[in-house]
């Protein structure tokens, strides 16, 4: 992960809480304006995350695959912000079709069966890339670390 350029990386107006913008460099990124993970205080929040993996998407066709690689992004990302899989409060799941629903809950599952944080899954239309089955979205809370 590397500082966003231009980010505004510090305090915020006023005295608030330490900003962290960070990206990962994924095609999207810098061309669309938004990085992969940003921490304010104790609250760290993903952006979407697929199953890219050095600019290809990774297991086609294959939406439990694709779960745990987007799932294994977004906490890596998390983690270059202090937070761990035990940190993640809230996940959100963006599924092309509603048959993908049980692989990507027992992929979500495998990772915070034990965590339990609250949990959206909504079907969409479709993502950016027509070959993404699922996009996912965490956010932690760190407390004072």
């Amino acid at each position: 992960m590397t500082a966003v350029a231009g980010d505004g990386s510090g305090p915020m107006p006023g005295g608030g809480p330490i900003v962290t913008r960070l990206g990962s460099g994924g095609p999207w990124e810098a061309r669309f304006g938004y990085s992969r993970v940003v921490r304010v205080g104790p609250l760290a929040l993903t952006a979407g995350c697929t199953s890219t993996v050095d600019g290809r998407v990774a297991h086609v066709g294959d939406a439990a695959a694709q779960t745990a690689q987007a799932l294994r992004i977004g906490l890596a990302a998390l983690a270059e912000v202090g937070a761990e899989p035990a940190d993640v409060i809230r996940t959100r799941m963006y599924v092309t079709d509603r048959s993908y629903a049980d692989e990507v809950g027992r992929a979500h599952n495998a990772v915070f069966g034990a965590v339990r944080p609250a949990a959206t899954m909504v079907v969409v239309a479709g993502l950016i890339d027509p070959e993404h089955l699922v996009e996912v979205e965490l956010e932690a809370y760190v407390g004072e670390r």
